[in-house]
């Protein structure tokens, strides 16, 4: 629901929620799962899409969160970056925002995928957008839902 928003409001809610999505960023590459999930509302879902728009995962919760994606990274070394956002603040509590990003994930050799990923690779390099809901709680903004989509997917083998 819309509320009537200040433009120094507006601007204060862009760049904070700009700084999530950066701790976001952060702490996937560095796999800090539990700190990234806990930029999430306790009930908070991410749902990365395959470029042809079907789902990839889905996950729940920051518990669900933080498990799902520390497995399937494992042990490979994770790149983020994130440019262009757009973000449209709908009332002093809520927003959403689009911002392009680029990821690469680079398994260690002789590591296997996980049981649940369907494209054996050695290197992934996507590109795409998040699709995120921010709601702020008690004066923090925080991640409500995140939809990762992708225009396309490059592997190595």
């Amino acid at each position: 629901m819309r509320q009537p928003v200040s433009d120094v409001e507006k601007l204060v809610a862009i760049n904070e929620i700009r700084e999530v999505m950066a701790r976001y960023a952060r702490h996937a590459d560095h796999k800090e799962f539990e700190d990234l999930a806990g930029l999430f509302t306790p009930d908070g879902t991410f749902t990365p899409h395959k470029v042809d728009g079907s789902v990839w995962m889905h996950m729940e919760g920051r518990d669900g969160i933080a498990t799902t994606i520390s497995e399937s990274v494992g042990n490979a070394q994770v790149l983020h970056q994130l440019f262009s956002y757009e973000t449209e603040v709908l009332s002093p509590t809520s927003a959403t925002s689009v911002v392009s990003m680029a990821d690469m994930l680079i398994r260690p050799e002789g590591e296997a995928a996980p049981a649940h990923e369907t494209t054996a690779f050695k290197t992934m390099h996507g590109y795409g957008h998040y699709h995120g809901d921010f709601v702020k709680v008690d004066g923090r903004w925080y991640i409500k839902t995140l939809v990762q989509t992708r225009l396309k997917m490059e592997f190595t083998r």
